[in-house]
């Protein structure tokens, strides 16, 4: 979408950030207690109010309590935890008389605009047409410092207090079966098109007109000790990392002409957080020699370090320093990942298996039957159609994979019987591993040359059946 607040024909491009804003987006929303969390925000029907899911409970805030906008992150509450590179993602709702605000970070410079122009409007046509959004004018952005809003006692719209429940300004319904991934709205004949946007909550329109530096906001300070149990269990997904890790430092190897600009290590000697370009919301975590990737709980591949035969999934030959969304399984909804030297798996949530990375190594290291590499993901089928893969482990040349029926495949590099196939040689696809068929394999595990398996064993005790679980090594342990 264009920049709606600098150019364009102004009615359509509010029409179509209202649009926008209907179908709702995950916007990071800080509070009182605890750090900061995602929740789908969309406005209503009706363009009255802004509504959110947050610990269990439908909440909303009625437009026309809202007394300004204030761009940035100058009110209490951000104050709490001031992130200067996230200023231009930030804006915040003030409404009961400048006592409240709603404060909100969004995902990226295009999103941010669209928000903002959008509520900019709605809130203007409020009062005759005059803009209340605190902070922009013709010539930039100014300061009213007449505002009461850095007091000792900073809050949020949606704070459970008693008196905010009976506000006429926010309104809570409680609702124990509901849950981001279950938001809906709350006109039913536009059930089925919010119902599209809101499966994938990280609602945005791809591609950013910034190049700033930003740092994840997994490097807030964290309080979630302090925050009472629903917050906490909301809360935003960490990530810290230590060790030798690939930095934005670069070497020029070469003459000027033909100058290869080559990424520089660091040793990260205490856990730091992970730097990034984009909020990230982070429900699992792969490491693999000279890259790692990770998954959001909205679904979505990140994956950074240095770049080999396509490990990374970006199909571009270039290390990424920070984590780069992998645009080809955003609509995948992705589960976890796992990570070889060379190669990248995932697992979607329906089960599909999915891998890249260099092919070249005569292993069938990718499980597609070749020796091609694969720059973006590609999913196996073959032996697995009609299989649910239900967890994935990858040793530096070989893969192990667990359905959820408990079958156990193997493929990859064969050295040392590391595949358990009764033989050494090379295995192109995913093949079952027949000594343990009949036997429900619970997990397993990849080494270097060696694999390990814990598998469900029925044992006769006293004329009972009871299950046994017992480790399998395959290849050379020791």
């Amino acid at each position: 979408m264009a920049d709606l607040v600098s150019y364009g024909n102004a009615d359509r491009d509010i029409e179509q950030a209202l649009i926008a804003l209907k179908k709702g987006a995950q916007l990071l929303k800080y509070g009182r207690k605890g750090k900061p969390k995602f929740c789908p925000f969309r406005l209503s029907n009706d363009e009255s109010s802004l509504i959110w899911i947050s610990s269990s409970s439908e909440r909303s805030l009625k437009l026309a309590s809202v007394s300004r906008i204030i761009p940035g992150q100058r009110t209490a509450v951000f104050q709490r935890y001031l992130r200067p590179d996230k200023d231009y993602l930030s804006f915040s709702l003030i409404y009961n008389n400048g006592k409240r605000s709603l404060d909100l970070i969004c995902k990226d410079k295009v999103e941010a605009e669209v928000w903002i122009a959008g509520l900019k409007a709605l809130i203007s046509s409020g009062q005759g047409g005059r803009s209340k959004i605190d902070g922009w004018s013709e010539g930039g952005l100014y300061l009213d410092d007449s505002r009461d809003l850095t007091s000792n006692s900073p809050s949020d719209s949606s704070t459970s207090a008693p008196r905010d429940i009976s506000s006429p300004e926010v309104s809570v319904s409680f609702n124990t079966n509901s849950s981001p991934k279950s938001y809906r709205p709350e006109n039913s004949v536009h059930s089925e098109r919010s119902h599209v946007a809101l499966d994938h909550t990280n609602m945005q329109v791809k591609g950013s007109g910034s190049d700033a530096f930003r740092v994840s906001v997994s490097s807030a300070p964290s309080t979630s000790s302090h925050g009472s149990a629903p917050d906490d269990c909301d809360a935003l997904g960490d990530v810290y990392i230590w060790g030798e890790v690939i930095s934005d430092n670069f070497v020029k190897v070469g003459a000027d002409k033909n100058a290869n600009l080559l990424s520089t290590r660091a040793d990260v000697l205490l856990p730091r957080p992970l730097e990034s370009n984009v909020v990230l919301d982070v429900n699992h975590i792969a490491c693999g020699v000279r890259h790692a990737a990770l998954v959001t709980r909205q679904g979505e591949v990140f994956t950074w370090g240095e770049e080999s035969g396509g490990r990374l999934g970006h199909g571009v030959g270039r290390d990424v320093i920070q984590p780069r969304l992998v645009e080809s399984l955003v609509v995948c909804n992705v589960d976890f990942v796992a990570c070889g030297e060379f190669h990248t798996c995932a697992v979607t949530m329906a089960g599909e298996l999915y891998t890249w990375g260099d092919g070249t190594h005569n292993a069938g290291l990718l499980g597609h039957g070749t020796d091609v590499s694969h720059w973006i993901p590609k999913r196996i089928s073959g032996p697995l159609e009609g299989l649910q893969v239900a967890s994935v482990t990858c040793g530096p040349w070989h893969t192990a994979l667990v359905t959820s029926t408990g079958q156990l495949f193997t493929f990859g590099d064969g050295t040392f019987g590391v595949l358990g196939h009764g033989d050494r040689e090379n295995i192109l696809y995913p093949k079952e591993v027949e000594s343990l068929s009949g036997l429900r394999t619970i997990a397993v595990a990849c080494g270097v040359w060696h694999t390990a398996a814990v598998v469900e064993v029925i044992a006769t005790q006293s004329s009972a059946s009871v299950s046994v679980r017992k480790i399998v090594y395959l290849g050379r342990w020791r």
